[in-house]
């Protein structure tokens, strides 16, 4: 049987959006495709059997609706040789690293090298989500690097985990006390999936519940959150209230337009905590240090 390529560009500005749907979907065959430097992405979806693809196109157009994308292209379907699908996963998806941590595809796994005393949290660029390359992801990921640098004790908790990688990348950096959580139990079974590929399933545990339940343990030394402006506003109350003293609430999923507006809403709530901003993109961050 035939393989069959569906492709569509979406607006950069998308990305994160099309992503939590794919999550909620579930489904294998579709991944996102990012140039972060020409700020341009692609839907890509691979199927064995023209009716198999029509099928899931028909049900993704449907679950994308509701976002009422502007500037996403007509899907394109077109069959491909089993040869090509797999080869064009490896012409979009590079090794990059920040600091100590290094975020591969598994294909180089025999041939990359690892920096002595470095770590590497290997990819499956076949996943339709959690492959680090959104501007939103890298920004928590920067943030976490350059946070282990000054001691990975504490605990640490990933909101909102989806497929785990800002979890697990806390793990490989070093700390102890990792967990996530999120409300779909689709994202906790990739998440727990990907634990195990990159073999630390016994050093992070991953949960399922709403914001309200996630944050209600013990206080974290370092809470990251990487979901959506009015998602962190609503929540801001609780999110505050999970950051143990002396800990740090990385803030991410922000339009840079949408970054004044989450630091007002944060900066009400914590006037003697440090506040720092950064932009990569058209996405920004925000990294709040409670006092000891």
């Amino acid at each position: 049987m035939s393989w069959f390529e569906i492709t569509s560009e979406i607006p950069s500005k998308a990305v994160a959006a099309v992503e939590e749907v794919l999550l909620e979907m579930g489904v294998d065959g579709w991944m996102l495709r990012e140039d972060v430097i020409a700020r341009r992405a692609w839907l890509v979806g691979i199927f064995q059997g023209d009716s198999a693809a029509r099928t899931r196109l028909e049900e993704l157009k449907q679950n994308l609706a509701p976002l009422k994308i502007a500037g996403m292209s007509e899907p394109a379907l077109r069959p491909i040789a089993d040869a090509d699908w797999r080869n064009s996963y490896r012409e979009h998806f590079k090794a990059w690293h920040f600091g100590r941590l290094h975020w591969v595809p598994v294909w180089e796994r025999e041939t990359f090298s690892l920096p002595p005393g470095d770590a590497v949290l290997w990819l499956d660029p076949g996943l339709a989500f959690g492959t680090g390359n959104h501007e939103t992801t890298r920004l928590c990921v920067e943030r976490l690097v350059s946070l282990a640098e000054h001691g990975t004790t504490g605990r640490v908790l990933d909101v909102g985990c989806g497929s785990g990688i800002l979890a697990l990348s806390a793990v490989l950096l070093g700390y102890r006390d990792v967990s996530g959580f999120d409300n779909d139990p689709e994202a906790i079974r990739v998440s727990e999936e990907n634990a195990v590929f990159n073999g630390c399933r016994d050093r992070v545990r991953f949960f399922v519940a709403d914001v309200t339940e996630g944050l209600a343990g013990s206080p974290a030394n370092l809470v990251l959150a990487n979901i959506q402006a009015d998602v962190l506003i609503r929540y801001a109350r609780e999110l505050v209230a999970a950051v143990a003293p002396g800990g740090a609430l990385v803030l991410s999923g922000i339009l840079a337009g949408e970054n004044a507006e989450v630091r007002n809403a944060f900066e009400q709530l914590t006037p003697k905590w440090t506040l720092n901003a950064r932009v990569m993109g058209e996405w920004s961050d925000v990294l709040l240090v409670r006092p000891e």
